[in-house]
């Protein structure tokens, strides 16, 4: 494992070791699939694994205008791993579809006909998925997993691959890009893995969802604002899901594990829902006359921030949706 101009590149078996040891507030609903199209492997020299991740930093912060690199990890044709942006942070990788997600850009072009994908890679590339859902306690389906391919790339709208669409992470990505392609040739590798078809209970009893509303907000090791800062982890960020375990004299405790406390006043409760409709129409306001921005696909999980008149506002979204199509848990 090696540290350099703040990103980390490991094995793959150095990543399933540290992701566990790696103490996350934000809550992680989905794991986005990717290639990078360009840099492709052709770039790839086989030591230059921190140059062209400091590349593709420098793009995405003086050309984009992003405040940081998009990815949480950029997975590399040697079947190494580097850290990215940092895992409190929500990527910026898909319009619309990034709050709780971790995303993963995979180098290379693996549209069909272009970069063959290397062996390591593809061993890599399965157990980081599967040890991802099974860190997160995530089911694997194409709910928890997906592909940029199924995004409108305008307005974010999940369409499967029908209108306005990018190819990443590849019309040759293991079989293509398509979800019965993911569905069929993906999904079952990552199963053998070790990831579960079902979701996968966390020991600890969560207490309540609530959203962060300050810009930043300290972790600290106690319900108490003079005690120390947590130094094992990054502030929260504004918007993160945190699960609640414990509530003291107005401070929740969001480890099930750990002595880790946030200041209560700077967050707001939220519902967990799940879509049970086929497609929910995303609209701008609370009602069926305003605006569709998008839709939702069945069994996908939402956090809700705000009920009106029967329909929800989802969080940090201008967005809402039916009541009538969810379900709570």
């Amino acid at each position: 494992m090696t540290t350099k101009s703040g990103f980390t590149l490991m094995t793959i078996q150095e990543f399933e070791t540290w992701i566990d040891a790696q103490q996350l507030a934000r809550t992680i609903l989905f794991i986005q699939e990717h290639h990078t199209y360009s840099p492709a492997y052709a770039q790839f020299s086989g030591t230059n694994h921190f140059s062209m991740q400091q590349g593709m930093k420098d793009y995405h912060v003086n050309a984009n205008g992003w405040s940081d690199i998009g990815q949480h990890f950029s997975t590399f044709p040697d079947g190494t791993i580097m850290t990215g942006r940092s895992l409190e942070k929500s990527p910026a990788c898909i319009t619309g579809n990034n709050a709780n997600a971790i995303c993963i850009e995979n180098i290379g072009n693996f549209d069909a006909g272009k970069d063959a994908m290397k062996p390591a890679h593809r061993e890599t590339i399965i157990r980081m998925a599967a040890k991802l859902c099974k860190r997160f306690h995530l089911a694997v389906n194409t709910n928890s997993i997906v592909y940029h391919h199924w995004f409108d790339l305008s307005t974010g709208q999940r369409n499967n691959g029908t209108k306005n669409n990018k190819t990443c992470p590849g019309t040759g990505f293991f079989g293509g890009n398509k979800v019965a392609d993911c569905t069929a040739n993906f999904l079952p590798l990552v199963v053998q893995a070790g990831g579960s078809v079902a979701p996968v209970a966390s020991s600890a009893a969560i207490l309540k969802y609530v959203s962060v509303t300050a810009s930043s907000l300290n972790i600290r090791t106690k319900p108490d604002a003079a005690s120390a800062k947590a130094t094992d982890r990054d502030a929260a960020a504004l918007g993160a899901i945190l699960r609640v375990y414990k509530e003291t004299n107005g401070w929740y405790k969001i480890s099930g594990s750990q002595e880790h406390w946030v200041l209560g006043k700077y967050t707001t409760d939220v519902k967990r829902a799940t879509v049970t409709a086929d497609t929910l129409n995303a609209r701008s306001g609370p009602g069926k006359d305003f605006e569709k921005l998008g839709s939702y696909t069945k069994g996908q999980e939402l956090f809700i921030v705000k009920e009106e008149n029967g329909w929800c506002k989802v969080n940090m979204d201008d967005r809402w949706v039916s009541k009538d199509y969810l379900t709570f848990a």
